[in-house]
């Protein structure tokens, strides 16, 4: 299983849920969870955003959750 379609089943949200509150189709989402769609630098910011959790995380280079601390570069 993927860390993203874990953490989402984790927190009980419907690929619908997510995909409307990173403003793509539920269907976008569907394919980013099995992999027919390659994850954008722009969506995993919104992921790791939304889940407050760093991208290292959601791409299973860390098992820690915690986000980094933020930039003071915009």
């Amino acid at each position: 299983m993927n860390r993203i379609k874990e953490i989402r089943e984790d927190k009980e949200l419907t690929q619908m849920q997510i995909a409307k509150a990173i403003g793509i189709t539920q269907r976008n989402y569907s394919y980013i969870e099995t992999g027919k769609t390659m994850l954008t630098e722009d969506i995993l910011i919104k992921l790791a955003k939304y889940y407050n959790v760093s991208i290292d995380y959601l791409l299973y280079l860390t098992d820690e959750r915690k986000p980094y601390p933020k930039s003071k570069i915009n």
